[in-house]
């Protein structure tokens, strides 16, 4: 039995360790993804405006592409892709008159009426698989990493497609204890990195980015995880410029959450693609032997 794969656009760039990764801890857990044939742009953000339609064309046709692969249920990685495709699933499922002005408008497309289930790789994990099995798996337990998990805005907001508890998450905590790690909850776990701030107001967007690391910093916590390729941007790329701007803080490590599972399943460190994120996530792991030795 498989499920559908939705990648998104900055997966195939820019964030292939995080892809990547992905597709190789699913499988060695048995758990078949086919990615979508002629997937689109989701449109990276949900339009906030009650009237503006146009932009839930673009993840409606990813939806449709589900049901038209065979499968009911949809899997995603980025945070940002599963927050646009599960809100315009949930507007389609809920709301007829936008339903059927949205379908009407794509006349070419068979309609759809939000029956397809949209889930994140985390909830899928935890709900689907369970933290039970997926501690079965492990052949790396990552015992003595203290890891921050940092939700952002996006998994977490609005409620209505939330994987967990917007005022109280726990499932990222849970994911990295199943792996073995020191999970260590902070503040600002769910505060926003900035987002695409980044462009219009860079320096305001450094700044919270920098007051994020900061705080993790002082509860002891040695890397981030995350699931979102701007927050890792934000807080990971970006911190050469913080420390030239700021007092501080030191390095801080930022991983995606599958990469830190294919470590713990015993996967060959080159499936993680390490050489995409900063040079001290790869040297924290091999500092405490966590990493499998590189194929010849």
């Amino acid at each position: 039995m498989s499920i559908s794969y939705y990648p998104g656009c900055t997966l195939k760039t820019k964030a292939k360790n995080l892809e990547l990764s992905a597709l190789a801890a699913l499988t060695e857990l048995g758990i078949n993804v086919e990615e979508l044939p002629r997937w689109n742009c989701c449109g990276a953000v949900f339009s906030l405006s009650d009237d503006d339609l146009i932009h839930i064309i673009a993840p409606v046709r990813d939806l449709i592409r589900v049901k038209e692969q065979g499968h009911d249920t949809v899997i995603t990685l980025c945070s940002m892709c599963y927050n646009t495709l599960a809100r315009a699933n949930d507007l389609m499922k809920n709301d007829e008159e936008k339903r059927n002005t949205i379908n009407m408008f794509m006349d070419e497309e068979p309609d759809y009426a939000g029956d397809v289930r949209v889930v994140h790789m985390l909830d899928y994990l935890r709900d689907d698989l369970g933290w039970d099995r997926l501690k079965e798996k492990i052949k790396i337990p990552l015992t003595g990493l203290k890891a921050g998990p940092y939700y952002g805005c996006t998994l977490l907001r609005p409620g209505e497609v939330a994987i967990d508890r917007p005022d109280k998450p726990t499932i990222l905590s849970e994911f990295m204890t199943a792996l073995g790690a020191e999970a260590i909850d902070f503040p600002m776990a769910t505060d926003c990195c900035g987002s695409y701030q980044v462009l219009a107001n860079p320096d305001a967007a450094l700044k919270v980015s920098h007051d994020i690391i900061s705080d993790a910093h002082r509860r002891g916590i040695e890397a981030l995880v995350l699931a979102c390729p701007l927050c890792d941007y934000n807080l990971g790329r970006k911190q050469y410029l913080m420390r030239d701007k700021f007092e501080g803080p030191p390095e801080m490590p930022v991983f995606y959450f599958t990469q830190l599972l294919a470590v713990a399943l015993g996967l060959p460190a080159e499936t993680c693609c390490f050489e995409l994120n900063r040079s001290s996530a790869a040297e924290l792991l091999r500092g405490r032997n966590f990493l499998q030795e590189v194929a010849a």
